[in-house]
């Protein structure tokens, strides 16, 4: 009997309808003969209305009430979805992420799993049950209740994978796949059959529809992601390592993009060793990811410093580089909220002539002008005007013929 590892999105959970069809597919998967484990979101829009809500009360809620308030979206779905696969006659238990023995640091809001003590869950398989885990959050030594971040659901899942050791991981959401860029940007857009852990590794992290730490832990431990859509039979896209490095397969693989960045730049910088690790070491302490870093050239021995944080994270990195500055010798600090990122990602693109140049063309052919460039092995991305970055999307997607097999 193979065990199997399902996570279901909130759109697939956005109401009672929806809830029971995926209690039917649960069931369906279970009656072919499967151990099954179904991690949840939140229904629909549920978690926007509880932040809402927290704003109605409180201008500045406490990041422990917040995660706990959180939680309870994840709570209502896992319940739901077990008195469904009841009501069909299979039997099923719901459990919180500590339930599930789902163990975190302490970091409220962007907590990172330790652990995964599965006891539990795997007491309740080999009883014969269907276990529907609240996705999104986990608990502390202290069993304070934490949450994962945006998207943490999918990373809950693939932990549980990997410490039930199951076959594999299936997300299911309201895409058939994962695509060459944003469908709805690209209608041309191609879904891909297959995605190595490296190269989703990117596009997950500049933009497209899955949680980095969950690709993360599936390349660690080996556990094949499957994405597919919850509401259509269609063929989804395979995530995992054995895809054939080829040098003849060098080429992009897509394109994604990322509306959640924001700019801050540190003016008048002292140009001297140790300023760098006194400005982001405060950052990095209340996991603040800091990602696109340019700093100018010297002059008379001032800099500037300019480097990109989520918006979300925004007032609090503002916070803590105003906290340093002073002590630093450095003026005055701007921000910008009107920026986006656009990526191109494939395997060996740095080593391979022509992909650089072919970006910075097709951008400047659609006089969108950059604003600051970062890259990796696979991946090089530019940071651009918001109100540009549909166009820019599109005109890398014909650039690189994406909308071709």
């Amino acid at each position: 009997m193979g065990l199997i590892v399902q996570k279901y999105g909130g759109s697939s959970l956005a109401n009672a309808g929806k809830i029971r069809a995926v209690a039917r597919r649960i069931a369906g998967v279970r009656e072919a003969g499967n151990r099954v484990v179904a991690v949840v979101s939140a229904m629909g829009n549920a978690t926007d209305e509880l932040i809402a809500l927290a704003s109605q009360v409180s201008d500045a809620p406490t990041p422990r009430e917040m995660d706990l308030l959180l939680s309870s979206g994840e709570v209502v779905s896992c319940t739901l979805t077990a008195m469904a696969l009841r009501s069909l006659g299979c039997d099923a238990i719901a459990l919180t992420g500590l339930q599930a023995g789902i163990q975190t640091d302490t970091l409220h809001g962007r907590a990172r799993i330790e652990r995964v003590e599965a006891g539990r869950v795997l007491r309740e398989l080999e009883a014969g049950r269907v276990v529907v885990v609240a996705g999104f959050q986990g608990f502390t030594e202290e069993m304070d209740v934490t949450t994962l971040g945006r998207g943490g659901s999918d990373t809950s899942a693939v932990a549980l994978a990997a410490a039930l050791k199951a076959e594999r991981c299936e997300v299911y959401t309201d895409v058939e796949g994962i695509y060459t860029a944003d469908p709805r940007l690209v209608p041309d857009a191609r879904k891909l059959d297959e995605v190595t852990y490296e190269e989703m590794l990117e596009l997950a992290a500049y933009g497209a529809k899955m949680h980095p730490r969950s690709i993360e832990l599936a390349s660690v431990h080996g556990i094949p992601i499957y994405v597919a859509s919850s509401f259509g039979g269609e063929r989804g896209t395979l995530i995992h390592g054995d895809i054939p490095m080829m040098e003849s397969r060098v080429k992009v693989t897509g394109v994604t993009h990322d509306r959640n960045v924001a700019k801050i730049t540190l003016r008048g910088v002292p140009d001297r060793p140790g300023i760098a690790a006194a400005l982001f070491e405060p950052l990095s302490e209340v996991g603040i990811s800091v990602d696109t870093i340019v700093q100018n050239t010297s002059l008379n021995r001032f800099t500037d410093l300019s480097f990109t944080v989520s918006r979300a994270d925004l007032r609090d990195a503002v916070e803590r580089v105003r906290s340093v500055a002073g002590e630093m010798g450095a003026g005055e600090i701007a921000t910008d909220q009107s920026l986006s990122k656009v990526s191109i990602v494939g395997v060996g693109m740095l080593n391979a002539p022509g992909y650089a140049a072919g970006m910075f063309r097709a951008m400047a052919d659609a006089s969108i002008n950059i604003d600051m460039i970062t890259t990796s092995e696979i991946r090089i991305t530019c940071i651009i005007a918001e109100s540009r970055v549909e166009d820019a999307v599109r005109a890398l997607h014909k650039t690189f013929h994406l909308q071709e097999p």
